[in-house]
């Protein structure tokens, strides 16, 4: 371990080093550019603050104007001019006059030369400007000031010269600053990446990179082998986790899911909402991108502070429509053995009749029997097109019958298919448990007539049951509390359960319940299904 942390250690300092000479490169660039720009602009002030002060001296003035002798002239004037060049440290100061012949120059061979620079001629056009050049010793910027006589004629020009700086010049002129500030610099940087390291090693648990790595990898393919649903997100919504069996139950084939926000993948997703409320839910069925899922969904917690949720959830798709084929087997059995004891009774009574020889009445009982159920089973094959829930309803009639309560179904109810997000399973739930409601309801009535009246209505945009019973009733105070998951009006066990999955199934569809009720005289519950 400890080799590793210095491993670790030496590769943050060495990189450390390279950024900070780097750093100082790039700087260094922009400093000298700075700095020569600086120069070039003060020399050139200074040559032109020399030249325009060479050039009104009375003694410059009054030599181009005379009529002495070139050498004469130009004797005084370098001799005036050397001196000035001197004190103010320039590399050149030249005296022209009108026939561009040198009257002034620090080397003597060139006084009396005729001048052919390019940039000198509109000096003699009385224009004042500085311009930049390289000759003999480099680099140099030089000004130009026209030499005006008391008449305000030119009769000459003024060149001052200062030469720039090279790069070399410049950093050796800085020398002892750079060093200092490079020294420093390393030893900060130094113990800064030391500093740095440590800490990095420390969040990082003390693993190196590569086994971070090799975590990473593992952990995505642990999520990947389960066969489980998994999603999480942080708290900006963008997705850290969305293993392979996820992409498979909820139909995303997209790449590249890790960063995005959940609701660019699943705009229909309930997840944000565990960090909205930072409380988990179990066990809770949910209907996301067309596919049913029981998913548990938790808050991800670190040092007491939320920092995202994560979803597990398995595909109740499959099983839904299993739960929905043996749903309606079973319906039809139960309707089965209610039908046959139901049978035997009516041989029963047939055959009684044709012992006590009333045979008009025996083949009138019959008559009157078939002509019942061919109504009924009219009104199923006209008006309920599904085998399931005509099986429930024919279930539930004969039941009825035999616990002494008459079953109505309103003849103008009407279901031609489910809407879309509604599957079998959960529409038999609904329909199922508010008829044993009703029956639970007549149970411990003592009434002669017992009745329960149910009514499916559908049109293009809605789908509607009704369920009534004249049975006990519910207290008013007690209609705020009977969706409630446990919560029962009876005093007994295994009850409380019902009207709570109706609750869940009809918000998770989006639908509505009302429920109106009066004591001794029964309730009414109806749901709306929006298609």
């Amino acid at each position: 371990m400890k080799k590793e942390q210095a491993s670790i250690n030496i590769k943050i300092v060495s990189l450390t080093f390279f950024i900070i000479i780097f750093s100082f490169i790039i700087a260094a660039i922009f400093v000298i550019g700075n700095i020569m720009t600086e120069k070039e602009e003060k020399l050139s002030e200074q040559a032109m603050l020399v030249a325009r002060t060479v050039g009104k001296l009375p003694e410059i003035r009054e030599k181009l104007a005379s009529s002495e002798t070139f050498t004469a002239k130009s004797e005084t004037v370098n001799q005036t001019v050397e001196g000035i060049r001197v004190i103010n440290k320039a590399d050149y100061i030249v005296v022209l006059d009108m026939e561009h012949r040198r009257l002034s120059h620090p080397v003597r061979n060139m006084i009396g030369q005729t001048s052919n620079t390019a940039d000198e001629n509109a000096a003699f056009e009385e224009h004042y400007y500085t311009s930049k050049a390289i000759g003999e010793i480099g680099k140099t910027v030089r000004a130009f000031v026209p030499v005006m006589s008391k008449d305000h004629e030119q009769i000459g020009v003024v060149i001052v010269g200062y030469r720039l700086p090279t790069i070399m010049e410049i950093i050796g002129g800085m020398r002892t600053e750079i060093m200092f500030v490079t020294i420093l610099s390393l030893f900060f940087g130094a113990w800064g990446a030391w500093v740095l390291g440590r800490h990095m090693k420390k969040q990082m648990f003390g693993l190196e990179p590569h086994e971070i790595a090799r975590l990473y990898v593992e952990r995505t393919e642990t999520f990947n082998a389960m066969h489980e649903g998994i999603i999480a997100i942080d708290n900006k919504l963008n997705v850290t986790i969305f293993n392979e069996k996820a992409r498979q139950i909820l139909g995303v084939y997209q790449d590249d899911l890790i960063g995005k926000s959940i609701y660019k993948i699943l705009p229909d997703t309930r997840l944000p909402e565990i960090l909205d409320f930072n409380k988990p839910v179990y066990n809770k069925e949910l209907l996301i991108n067309q596919h049913s899922i029981m998913s548990n969904r938790v808050p991800i917690t670190v040092n007491e502070e939320t920092i995202g949720a994560i979803a597990i959830f398995q595909d109740r798709t499959e099983v839904k429509k299993l739960a929905e084929e043996l749903t309606g087997v079973q319906e039809f059995i139960q309707a089965l053995r209610i039908q046959n004891h139901e049978h035997k009774n009516k041989m029963h009574t047939i055959a009684g009749l044709l012992q006590l020889g009333h045979y008009n009445q025996a083949l009138d009982y019959v008559v009157e029997v078939n002509q019942r159920q061919n109504e009924l089973s009219q009104f199923f094959e006209e008006r309920i097109k599904n085998e399931n829930i005509s099986g429930l309803l024919l279930s539930k009639i004969n039941q009825g019958k035999e616990q002494g309560i008459h079953v109505e179904v309103d003849m103008n109810s009407k279901l031609l298919y489910l809407p879309e997000k509604l599957d079998m399973n959960d529409f038999v739930i609904v329909l199922g448990n508010l008829i044993e409601n009703a029956f639970d309801a007549l149970r411990h009535v003592d009434k002669e007539e017992k009745k329960v009246f149910i009514s499916i209505d559908q049109d293009e945009y809605t789908l509607s049951i009704l369920v009534e019973d004249n049975g006990i009733g519910i207290k008013q105070e007690q209609l705020n509390y009977i969706f409630d998951n446990g919560y029962s009006t009876k005093n007994e066990q295994n009850y409380g359960i019902g009207l709570y999955l109706i609750q869940s199934i009809v918000q998770k569809e989006n639908g509505n319940i009302d429920v109106s009720s009066n004591l001794g005289e029964g309730t009414s519950f109806q749901i709306t299904f929006y298609l």
